[in-house]
C-alpha cells in the first residue's frame, strides 16, 4: 500500500507547473515531495509549508527569506532553489532534487565513520558554508539531517530556512532557533549568531562521525544546552582509542566555547581540515572505530566515494512500498574463479579425503558463523512507520514488538514511530524483541484559570502545567483586588503547546483620585493625601516657586490623576520664589521700561490715569530700583 496516496498533494499539479509525485520527507514547518516540472520536464523537490502555517505572516516571510538566500549560493555543494510560489494556501518553494540520502542514514546504519570517509564528508560541506559566509550568510541550523549524500557521492548542505544576512544576525527575541544538539554556547545564551556557530556545529557533527555519538547527548533539552554553556566537548579519542591527536585538535579549535578562540568562519576551519588531513597516515585515516556498525576493510579499497562502500542506506520515508528497499551506493564482483589445474589425476582416495576435509572446514565455519552472526539480524528502519506497520515489518525480520511507549513530538506525525530500542540498524538476537516509541503528536495542554489568583500563585499554576509565564501588565480594576490576575491571553481553556508563554493583566486595585496639594503646607497635604488613601514622601530637593517657602511647589502624580490604593505620592516643597533686582524704568519710554522689565523676569502693568493717555515716559514704578522683587511678580509703571 502506497501511503503517499493519503496525502491531499500527491496527484495534484501546483501553479499549473509542478506535478506532485510522491511525499519524500515531513518536517515541523513543511513537507518535501519528489515533483515534476511539467514546463521543463525535469524532476525537482517541492518543500511546501504547512497551510496552518502559511497563515502566519512571520513563517512565510522566513519561508521566502529560504528561497531569496540560497538562490543566492551558486555553489555545486548547495542544494539549489529553482522557483518559490503560492498556489491557494500552498506556499512552496522548487529545489534541487538530491537522490540518495542524509547524513544521519549514513550514520544510522553504520555508526561511526573511518577518518577519512567523515572528512571526505565534512570538507565540502565547510566548501558550501565558507561560500554562504563569504556571501554574508549564516545556516544557524547545521545537522546530520541537513547533509545530503548523493547515490553518486556528490554531498550538499541542505534546508537553509533558518539562514539570515550576517549583519541582521545579531541575537533574537523570541526563542533560540536551531537544534539543541548543534547550538553553540552564544545561542543558547544569548541567541547571537554569526559564521562561528555555524563552525561550532560542524565540530560536534564532525565528533559524532568519528565516534556515532552525540557529544553532549540527554533526554532532556535542557541538559543539553546547560552542557553546551558549560561543558567542553569532550576528545573523540576518548571513545574511540588510538584515534590521532590530530583529529581531537580539530574537533577542540571547532567546538572552542569561547567563539573567539574558534575558527572565524568555515573557510577557516576548512583551511584546519585540510591540514589536519594531510598530517595524518594512511593507518590513521583508514583506521576502523570499534563504534562502526559493519566491517570497515572495504572502505580503504575505495578512497573515490565519499560514502564508504557497501553502505546501504533505507530512504527516510518511502515514496512507494515496491522501492522502499535500499539505495545501494557501490557493487561488488565475485572474485574471478581459479583455473582447475591441468594434467595429474587425482586417486579417488585423495578426492574422498578432500571432500571429507572440505566438509569438516565447512561445518566448522557454519557452526563459527552461527555463534557470532547467524543468530543476530539487524533492526530494520521503522521511523515514521504507523505501529501497525512497524509490527508486520519487525515480524518479517523475525522479531517480536516489546513494549510500546508514547512521547509527545513536535515534528513526528502523531500514530507513527518516533524511536526503537535498538535503534535502527543495531544487531539484535533473532526473535528477540524490539521497544516501540510512538508519538502522541505536539504536546498541548490547557490554560488554567488563574483569575483572581495572586501573581505568585497563578505563576506556580501556569509552570506546573507546563506553561511559562509571560508578560505582565497592570491595570486598574473594581472588581479584582490589588495584585491579582484579572485575565491572560490566551484565556483559561485554550489549548496551547507546552512551553508556550501566557501573558498576565494583573490588577492595580480601584482607581484613586489624586488630590491636588499645590500650595499647601506640608502637614495639610501629607493629610490630604493619607486620607485618598495614598502613601506621602518628601523630595529631599527644594525649589524656587510662586509659594511661599515650605508649601508644596510640585507634586508626582499631579492632581486630578489617578492612582492605585496605597501607591506613593512625591511632593517637593517650595524655598519661595526667586528675588530678582528690579531695574531704574524711570524716564524711559513706555516700550523701553516694559522690554527692561520683561528681560528681568517681571510682568509688566502700565497706570495711565486721566493725565497719561496721551503719554509715553515712565514717571514712577510700583518697586524702587534696587530693591529686589519676587521673579514673576507684577511692577506697576505710571505713566504721564
Amino acid at each position: 500500500m502506497d501511503m503517499t496516496l493519503q496525502d491531499p498533494l500527491v496527484g495534484q499539479v501546483l501553479d499549473g507547473r509542478y506535478r506532485v509525485d510522491a511525499r519524500i520527507a515531513v518536517g515541523g514547518m513543511a513537507t518535501v515531495y519528489r515533483a515534476l516540472d511539467i514546463r521543463l520536464d525535469r524532476v525537482l523537490a517541492l518543500k511546501v509549508m504547512h497551510p496552518a502555517l502559511a497563515a502566519d505572516g512571520s513563517f512565510v516571510e522566513r519561508f521566502i527569506r529560504e528561497a531569496k538566500s540560497v538562490a543566492r549560493l551558486a555553489h555545486p555543494n548547495v542544494v539549489q532553489v529553482y522557483d518559490q510560489g503560492a498556489d491557494r494556501s500552498y506556499v512552496y518553494l522548487a529545489m534541487e532534487y538530491v537522490a540518495g540520502c542524509t547524513l544521519r542514514d549514513v550514520l544510522r546504519e553504520r555508526g561511526a565513520l573511518q577518518p577519512r570517509a567523515a572528512l571526505d564528508i565534512l570538507e565540502p560541506v565547510l566548501a558550501a558554508l565558507g561560500a554562504a559566509h563569504r556571501a554574508g550568510f549564516v545556516h544557524r541550523d547545521m545537522k546530520p539531517e541537513n547533509v545530503l549524500i548523493g547515490d553518486d557521492g556528490r554531498v550538499k548542505v541542505a534546508d537553509f530556512g533558518l539562514v539570515r544576512s550576517v549583519d541582521s544576525v545579531t541575537s533574537t527575541t523570541g526563542a533560540v532557533l536551531g537544534t539543541v544538539s548543534y547550538l553553540a554556547p552564544e545561542q543558547v545564551e544569548s541567541g547571537a549568531a554569526d559564521p562561528r556557530v555555524d563552525v561550532y556545529a560542524c565540530g560536534v557533527v564532525l565528533y559524532e562521525m568519528l565516534t556515532g555519538e552525540k557529544p553532549h547527548d540527554s533526554d532532556s533539552p535542557a541538559v543539553v544546552l546547560y552542557k553546551h554553556l558549560h561543558e567542553d566537548v569532550p576528545a573523540p579519542s576518548g571513545v574511540v582509542p588510538g584515534l590521532a591527536h590530530e583529529l581531537d585538535a580539530l574537533v577542540a579549535h571547532g567546538t572552542a566555547r569561547d567563539p573567539a578562540v574558534r575558527p572565524h568562519d568555515a573557510v577557516a576551519l576548512l583551511a584546519l581540515l585540510r591540514q589536519t588531513r594531510g598530517a595524518l597516515r594512511a593507518e590513521q585515516l583508514d583506521a576502523v572505530p570499534p563504534q562502526a556498525l559493519a566491517d570497515g576493510h572495504d572502505i580503504a579499497e575505495d578512497r573515490t566515494s565519499v560514502i564508504p562502500r557497501s553502505l546501504t542506506v533505507p530512504r527516510p520515508l518511502p515514496v512507494n512500498e515496491e522501492d522502499e528497499g535500499v539505495l545501494r551506493t557501490s557493487r561488488f564482483e565475485a572474485p574471478p574463479v581459479p583455473e582447475r589445474r591441468r594434467g595429474g589425476r587425482r586417486s579417488r582416495r585423495g578426492l574422498l579425503t578432500l571432500v571429507v576435509a572440505v566438509l569438516i572446514v565447512l561445518g566448522a565455519g557454519a557452526g563459527v558463523w552461527y555463534i557470532n552472526s547467524g543468530q543476530f539480524t539487524k533492526v530494520p528502519p521503522l521511523l515514521s512507520k504507523t505501529e501497525a506497520e512497524a509490527t508486520a515489518r519487525l515480524k518479517e525480520a523475525g522479531l517480536d514488538v516489546g513494549s510500546v511507549e508514547h512521547a509527545y513530538s513536535d515534528t513526528v506525525k502523531r500514530g507513527t514511530v518516533i524511536s526503537t530500542d535498538p535503534a535502527a540498524g543495531r544487531r539484535i538476537r533473532s526473535n528477540d524483541s524490539v521497544q516501540l516509541t510512538i508519538s502522541d503528536g505536539p504536546e498541548t495542554v490547557k490554560v488554567p484559570d488563574v483569575q483572581g489568583r495572586t501573581l505568585a500563585r497563578a505563576r506556580l499554576l501556569l509552570t506546573a502545567d507546563g506553561l511559562e509565564p509571560g508578560m505582565v501588565t497592570r491595570e486598574f480594576s473594581e472588581d479584582v483586588p490589588k495584585g491579582s490576575v484579572i485575565s491572560s491571553d490566551p484565556g483559561a481553556g485554550t489549548r496551547r503547546h507546552a512551553g508556550t508563554a501566557i501573558a498576565l493583566v494583573v490588577s492595580k486595585g480601584a482607581p484613586v483620585d489624586v488630590p491636588d496639594v499645590t500650595g499647601d503646607d506640608l502637614d495639610n497635604a501629607r493629610q490630604e493625601l493619607q486620607q485618598a488613601g495614598l502613601k506621602v514622601t518628601v523630595s529631599a530637593t527644594e525649589v524656587n516657586s510662586e509659594y511661599d517657602q515650605g508649601q508644596v511647589a510640585r507634586q508626582t502624580p499631579a492632581g486630578d490623576a489617578q492612582a492605585a490604593e496605597g501607591d506613593t505620592v512625591t511632593l517637593t516643597l517650595s524655598k519661595g520664589p526667586e528675588l530678582v533686582e528690579v531695574p531704574n524704568v524711570v524716564g524711559a519710554t513706555v516700550d523701553d521700561a516694559t522690554k527692561l522689565l520683561e528681560q528681568s523676569g517681571f510682568q509688566v502693568k502700565e497706570d495711565r490715569g486721566l493725565l497719561g493717555l496721551f503719554g509715553d515716559t515712565v514717571k514712577k514704578q510700583s518697586v524702587d530700583a534696587g530693591e529686589q522683587a519676587p521673579k514673576g511678580s507684577t511692577i506697576t509703571i505710571t505713566i504721564r
